[in-house]
Order: C-alpha cells, then structure tokens, then sequence
C-alpha cells in the first residue's frame, strides 16, 4: 500500500462511494465516510455486508475488517482525517464545484482529492479550488469492489505528480488505472459504452427488437470476446494472417452502410495508419494464430465458470 496514504475518505456514500469503501477496507486501510443524506450510515453498512462475502472469495488483505469504517459528523471531520479523498456524488457540475472547494478548504496540504465523476472535466470543477493542483478524476466502475478499471485524468491544474500518486495508490487497491490523456467528456469507456447504448435505444425505439433480445446479441457473442481482448485487437484477428490492415480492407466499407445511427468517420489513409500500428502493439509480436490460442483458451476457460452460474453464455447453452 502507498505509505502515506493508510486512511481514505469516501464523500457521498452510494453505490459508488460504498464501493470504494469497500474495496479500501477489503486491502486493509481505514475508511472515514460521510454523507449528507438521511440513513446514510445504514445504507452504506446494508452495502458494505452484500459486497463482503465476494472480497471474502477474492481474499481479504492482511488488517481488512469492516470495522475500520468510521462515519463523519461533517465533511469537516471526514475530510481533516483523510490521506486520500474520494468524491461520489450525484453528477452535477455547481453541486461538484461547490462541494470540491469545501472539500479544498478543509483538506491537509498534499492530499490528493479524486471524483468519481463519470464525464465531468476536473477543469470545470476544480476551479474554485484554492489547491486545483490536486485535483483529480478517479472514475471507478459499478460494483466498485469488484471491477479494476479506474480512469485517471487531471485538469489544466493539475499537477502531474497528483496523477502519478493516484495511480499508485489506485494500483495498491488492485485496480487497473487507465490514465486519459486528454480532457474529454465521458472519459473512454463510458463514450464506447454510450455509442452502444444509443443504438440500443434506436432498435428498441424502432421496433426492432426488445431489450433481452439485445442482451443476448452481446452476452453469446461480443461480450464474451470483450473480456478476453477489446474490440481493436479482435478485429486485428478478424484480418487473418494479414491483421487490421486486411480487415479494414474487408470491412471498411461497410461503415457506409446504414447500419447504426451513428456517423462513421471517414476512412482516411492516417486512420487506418493508426489503426494498424496500435493493434500491432497490441499484439506484441505475436501472431494472429498465437492470438487465437489465447483468446480461444480463455474463452473456453469463461464459460465454464459461467456453467457453475448457469447464466450467460455457458456450455450448455
């Protein structure tokens, strides 16, 4: 664990903030939480007990024990006891701004404070800050406790060395911290998410098909591949020997189709350029037949954990 960061302070204690409380106590630190809504305190132990017996599973680190929870009396008090602070509230940007410069004026120096907003610019809501420099996004994803992936990205005021700590205190929780490098709305995966969501809604708005039948298009198929490899490296492997370069050759034109009710980018010569050379890097040398033992490995390997579940795409289906 990062040395210096031994108490986080989780500001807003729903789904997301009870989440990171209990990924923090599952790895053995202190938690101060505090939140502005009635029962608060019951909802976040109703959470943290159905989130317990799974990080049980995973196995608990040495010192983990739910009562390393403490509740705050004020943001005050959470914030003034905290090495790290972790902000979950409703995504609105003047209740983030005013709650990140109240967050600010009570604050240790140096400590880190992290939103889990899931679009919103630390730009935008870091301004009012006294100390923007340690302003941060740290956008988890739901069940926190579970899930590695954490986006991490700064504002035009934030100090990279913010960045570099976050990270590392994010990796000490065994998360994945995927750092954004640029300042865009909805960060990458929720605007990968939210291009898949819209056509969901058109096809069901249309009449096309109905919510489980969508579920199913990707929990047989895609979804499946998804948790082995992304989309880029998949379709890297759909080229044959010949990898992306072959497969945007194939497929590119279909892109002019009318198949979403999304704008395809044009298909320029630098596009499909970058395209190869990061599916290259990707594979890392190896080769699409070496690709194909692996994902196959770890497909087969996915659906027979999903088989003790009898859900998704098991082998008896």
């Amino acid at each position: 664990m990062t040395r210096d960061i031994n108490t986080l302070a989780v500001i807003g204690a729903g789904v997301i903030g009870a989440g990171w409380a209990a990924r923090a106590l599952a790895h053995g630190l202190d938690v101060v939480a505090w939140d502005p809504g009635a029962d608060w305190q019951a909802r976040l132990e109703a959470a943290l007990e159905t989130a317990w017996p799974a990080l049980e599973k995973l196995g608990l680190f040495p010192g983990a024990s739910l009562q390393r929870l403490r509740y705050a009396d004020s943001l005050e008090q959470a914030c003034t006891a905290a090495d790290f602070i972790q902000e979950s509230a409703p995504e609105r940007l003047e209740l983030k701004r005013s709650l990140h410069a109240e967050i600010d004026a009570n604050a240790r120096a140096g400590v880190i404070i992290a939103s889990s907003t899931s679009g919103l610019l630390p730009s935008d809501f870091q301004a009012g800050c006294s100390s923007p420099e340690r302003v941060i996004v740290g956008h988890p994803f739901n069940p926190v406790y579970l899930l590695p992936l954490v986006e991490v990205l700064g504002g035009k005021e934030t100090a990279p060395e913010a960045v570099d700590r976050a990270v590392s205190f994010y990796t000490d929780l065994g998360m994945y911290p995927l750092r954004v490098r640029t300042e865009i709305e909805g960060f990458l995966s929720d605007r990968l998410q939210e291009a898949l969501w819209r056509e969901i809604l058109h096809l069901v708005n249309d009449g096309v098909a109905d919510t489980g039948e969508l579920d199913a298009a990707i929990t047989y198929g895609p979804g499946l591949r998804w948790a082995v490899m992304g989309t880029c490296l998949a379709f890297h492997m759909a080229g044959g020997d010949a990898g992306m370069r072959d497969f945007m050759k194939q497929f590119g034109p279909a892109l002019k189709l009318p198949w979403t009710k999304l704008e395809a980018p044009e298909l320029t010569d630098e596009l499909v350029d970058r395209m190869v050379a990061g599916t290259e890097r990707q594979a890392g040398g190896r080769t699409v037949k070496e690709l194909e033992r692996l994902r196959d490995d770890c497909l087969i390997d996915i659906m027979r954990a999903l088989q003790r579940y009898r859900v998704g795409a098991s082998p008896e289906i």
